[in-house]
């Protein structure tokens, strides 16, 4: 690159004139033909101003962020669990001044945007082979689902340990029939959609059996909404024998659920008693607070993020994060 000297040369200026020109000192008097000789030797030698070098360096600094999203549209919408997420990762991912392309898992096969990221967070379920198949992306973050924690860095949450919170409270509050109303946990692809494990319901199966107080015929699964909830409590109430206490595995499907049971004339506690899971914002302003476990989902995003970015300043160890939850007592359930 030219020096300072070798342009002043040229130019037949001082070194000083043209540093104070080619850094655009407005305190200079220097006529236009002299300024304009200046910056055509500069750009004809190849001159670079600190200014244009920092604006090229934060240029190549910048990077691409993918967010891939397995849930469809009308999933995230009816259950803000998954939106939460998304919102705490663009928060921190605009906090640092990153660039963003958000995609659903369905709708990328054969983008090519994908290919060009500097790496990828994904939202929700998806397994390792399918990635593959979709993006040679190196830099992953998997949040709320770990296919390899050998390979890949990831956010969750133990399901199983927030399952048995719920489950525990449960019975220490007195209730011994308890059922459980939840949703399919899905693997959305271009033409089909595979059911995965969900753990709230393997968890739910296995503490039962163990107390011995499993019921096959309390268990109704549905899909994760608020009309789900609704429906399969009207089916639950229809039962020849309604639980106690439900431990359902949304907010929104137990506020659905809250709404078929005052239809019913039925009151929560007092007839039937429920805990849920995420608390939402909506879960303390439902008809009956939500007792419910508390899930951080927006710090789940942001925590995504952190890791990402300590990926791309060149760790390599993989890591695994769990974050905590935790009960949150309400109207629904209560006790201590």
């Amino acid at each position: 690159m030219a020096t300072i000297k070798e342009i002043a040369d040229k130019s037949n200026v001082s070194a000083s004139t043209v540093s104070r020109v080619l850094n655009n000192d407005h305190t200079l008097t220097v006529q236009a033909k002299t300024r304009e000789r200046i910056l055509r030797v500069a750009k004809e030698l190849g001159y670079e101003t600190i200014l244009e070098r920092r604006l090229k360096q934060k240029q190549q600094d910048t990077k691409h962020v993918g967010i891939m999203l397995t849930q469809s549209l009308d999933e995230e919408i009816s259950d803000p669990y998954f939106l939460s997420i998304r919102q705490g990762i663009e928060m921190e991912l605009a906090h640092n001044g990153i660039k963003t392309a958000t995609f659903r898992l369905h709708e990328t096969e054969g983008n090519q945007m994908i290919e060009e990221l500097d790496g990828l967070i994904v939202v929700g379920r998806v397994k390792e082979s399918t990635l593959k198949a979709i993006s040679r992306v190196d830099n992953v973050v998997y949040i709320n689902h770990s296919p390899n924690e050998d390979l890949y860095d990831s956010v969750v949450i133990n399901f199983e340990r927030a399952t048995e919170k719920a489950l525990r409270h449960l019975l220490a509050t007195g209730y011994k029939r308890i059922g459980y109303i939840g949703g399919k946990e899905m693997e959305h692809l271009k033409n089909q959609k595979l059911l995965s494990e969900d753990k709230r319901l393997t968890t739910f199966e296995r503490y039962m059996k163990e107390k011995n107080l499993y019921d096959q015929e309390s268990i109704f699964i549905g899909e994760y909404t608020m009309a789900q909830g609704y429906q399969l409590m009207k089916k639950a109430i229809q039962a020849s024998k309604l639980p106690e206490a439900f431990f359902i595995g949304s907010d929104p499907m137990a506020i659905g659920a809250l709404r078929a049971l005052q239809e019913a004339n039925l009151h929560v506690p007092e007839d039937v008693a429920i805990i849920s899971f995420d608390d939402i914002e909506a879960a303390k302003f439902a008809s009956t607070p939500l007792t419910t476990i508390r899930v951080h989902t927006k710090e789940m995003g942001q925590t995504g993020v952190k890791l990402l970015l300590d990926r791309l300043n060149g760790r390599e160890l993989p890591l695994t994060v769990t974050l905590p939850t935790e009960l949150v007592i309400r109207e629904s359930c209560g006790g201590k």
